[in-house]
């Protein structure tokens, strides 16, 4: 049957139940009023019917109510009633409906509690903090980012870290108790959903952070979600200039630009990719930098601070060298936000000024004059000899080789080679955008002028996945090895997995020769360092950590940021180990100080050394970074010194716009083409 409309009958029974369950839909709240109700509407007619019944029970209608009220507070005195059978029936019943009741008000009370709880267990609700850093994201590096950020020294100690990420809360929690360890003096916070979404990061109360974080992930479209991230908080925060600093990371230069837009005047922003290309270019040929520029870059030691200058106002830079006990001057930051490394010895010390030192936290720099620990006589005055050519091999290819390669190609000297070994023909780079030849090189790829600057760089091809092939390779004309595991993601295996495996057949290549060959090696996961059978003059770089170290650091204080630029582009000055002879005389004994100063004579700052000792099976690898200026040591010519040095015999790149492109000129054989059009950094 219908309506005269045509609408099907609804019957009362049916419209009733609807409603009902309406009712029940809308919060466990009102399920338990329905069952307060129900449970009075029988409790309360039964027991006033068992009072009225009651031979024994008062006869005025106070006494009755009371009696009343009396029995239906009993709710579980299930048979206690005497009398008549309807009597007894009528006190079962009152029992078992009291009781049912009140089971299922325990279940519902449950219920909820557990539905709230699992609602806390998705990380969805609000983060009510001030002064916390937000990290956004989740990638290799956000267990080292918060690892060092629970280990910095305090004040610099964040109270709070609030993660948020599109991953389930529980996970993320398990994973960082796992990898940091319990936080003693800081909480950490985990929050679950899409860091794009501004509804979702308005959560965790981004304006009142006191830095925030974007870590890219590990997918394709990582730049791509960092940029909506950065939009999003942008959203959020609004397009003024009083938010909380932002860093970011991205793995393609062509996301930097827009990044830098997106993420605002106080936005900073990281190529990762090149960092790391940047790094391994730089271990080439410096063994031992990679422990170095681990030490720098974590926070269980010594690490870069802004000191005041006061003391050496209107003074020249050189004086600043040795007027510091405990911590090692590297550089100067002026009142305009410009950052001098490793400036010239005579440059003035403005008013305003602040010395970027090394020193083990901010309180601990102190001024002091260490001039009488100087001893002129184990100076050496020679200058150092310099590096002649380079053969390389690089086995191995990932989408950050392309930047290694040019990386190399900027920092070899003439006459230096670079071999690449692959598993299949490497893929031509992306052209310029603009469609217009590199600098100095028309359309051809011919260099307009003179001989191509840098190394040659020649392509091969080989099974690198079969033993026989890596045992088979001929290491006698090489001065060095990169080796560079393929993409995470690439296929089914760990991409640490095929490099342990070169690893260890190079190793075995060096047992069988008779000649260690120093290797710089890339590995993704910091946990396989440990295994990777390396000899003590090579160097293994952990992308994600070191990144992730680079962000802690920045994060921090993010006015040396432009250090670490410097630092790790080639270009200006960087971290290098120049034997110890170039210093003082081998087998004398001399103070640091004597080192500090024998290097500013040669326009360099020195932060510390290397024993030749340190290959023992010392934990730090004789690695020994802000020595006391007092410290005496004998040093000898297998010594290395750690200096913030600019290398003038490396060749000069041209300048480039930002948007330039960049590549190798490169020498074929076994019938590779060449490749150009690389983007730059």
């Amino acid at each position: 049957m219908g309506t005269a409309d045509g609408r099907p009958r609804v019957s009362l029974r049916e419209w009733a139940g609807y409603r009902f369950d309406r009712t029940l839909a809308r919060s466990t709240g009102t399920l338990m009023g329905w069952l307060v109700i129900t449970c009075l509407a029988i409790v309360v007619p039964v027991s006033t019917l068992l009072v009225w019944t009651d031979p024994g029970s008062p006869r005025s209608l106070s006494g009755r109510l009371t009696a009343a009220w009396r029995t239906s507070a009993e709710t579980l005195r299930l048979g206690a009633a005497s009398g008549t059978p309807l009597r007894l029936v009528l006190s079962a019943l009152l029992g078992l409906v009291a009781l049912l009741c009140v089971s299922t008000l325990v279940g519902v009370i449950t219920t909820g509690l557990a539905e709230r709880l699992a609602e806390l267990s998705r990380g969805r609700s609000t983060v009510l903090e001030q002064g916390h850093v937000l990290v956004l994201g989740w990638s290799d590096q956000v267990t080292t980012v918060v690892g060092e950020l629970v280990a910095a020294q305090a004040p610099r100690r964040p109270r709070v870290i609030v993660v948020l990420a599109d991953r389930d809360k529980a996970e993320m929690e398990q994973v960082l108790t796992a990898r940091v360890g319990p936080a003693v003096r800081t909480r950490i916070i985990c929050r679950s959903g899409p860091a794009s979404d501004p509804d979702v990061l308005a959560l965790v109360s981004p304006r009142a952070a006191s830095t925030v974080l974007v870590l890219p992930s590990t997918e394709p479209t990582a730049d791509a979600e960092v940029l909506r991230v950065l939009l999003a908080l942008r959203a959020v925060l609004g397009e003024g200039a009083d938010g909380p600093p932002v860093l970011a990371a991205v793995r393609d230069d062509r996301y930097r630009a827009p990044a830098r837009l997106a993420a605002g005047p106080r936005g900073t922003v990281l190529e990762t990719d090149l960092v790391t290309a940047r790094l391994i270019a730089q271990c080439v040929g410096r063994p031992g930098l990679s422990l170095v520029l681990r030490d720098l870059l974590d926070f269980a030691g010594d690490e870069f601070h802004l000191a005041d200058a006061t003391a050496f106002q209107d003074g020249p830079f050189g004086a600043t060298l040795l007027g510091h006990p405990n911590s090692c001057v590297v550089g100067l930051l002026t009142p305009d936000g410009r950052t001098l490394l490793n400036p010239p010895a005579d440059t003035v010390v403005g008013p305003g000024s602040r010395l970027i030192v090394l020193a083990h936290d901010d309180d601990s720099t102190r001024v002091g004059d260490c001039g009488h620990l100087v001893d002129d006589s184990v100076i050496v005055a020679a200058p150092s000899e310099r590096d002649g050519p380079t053969r390389l091999l690089l086995l191995g290819w990932n989408r950050r080789a392309p930047l290694v390669v040019r990386q190399l190609r900027r920092t070899a000297r003439p006459g230096s080679f670079v071999d690449v070994l692959t598993d299949s023909v490497v893929p031509g780079p992306r052209e310029p955008e603009s469609g217009k030849p590199e600098h100095g090189t028309p359309n051809d790829g011919t260099p307009e002028h003179g001989p191509p600057a840098g190394p040659v760089v020649r392509f091969r091809s080989a099974a690198l996945s079969r033993p026989e092939t890596l045992l088979g390779l001929d290491l006698g004309p090489y001065d060095g090895l990169v080796v560079l595991g393929p993409d995470g993601g690439a296929g089914p295996d760990h991409p640490d997995d095929w490099t342990l495996v070169t690893l260890l057949a190079l190793r075995l290549l060096e047992e069988r020769t008779g000649r260690e060959v120093r290797v710089v090696t890339e590995l993704i996961d910091d946990r396989n360092r440990p295994l990777a059978p390396v000899n003590t003059t090579s160097d293994v770089i952990v992308s994600g950590m070191l990144t992730g170290l680079l962000m802690a650091q920045i994060a921090q204080n993010r006015h040396l940021a432009p250090l670490f630029d410097e630092l790790f582009s080639g270009e200006g000055s960087d971290v290098c180990l120049r034997p110890a002879g170039t210093y003082v005389r081998p087998g004398a004994e001399a103070t640091f100080a004597t080192v500090v100063a024998a290097a500013r004579d040669r326009g360099e700052c020195a932060i510390g050394y290397r024993r030749h000792d340190g290959h023992t099976g010392r934990a730090d690898q004789g690695i020994r970074l802000n020595p006391s200026k007092g410290e005496r040591h004998v040093w000898s010519a297998e010594d290395h010194v750690v200096v913030v040095a600019r290398d003038r015999d490396l060749p000069t790149a041209p300048s480039e716009p930002a948007d330039a492109t960049d590549e190798a000129d490169v020498a074929t054989t076994a019938a590779v083409r060449p490749r150009h059009g690389q983007p730059a950094d």
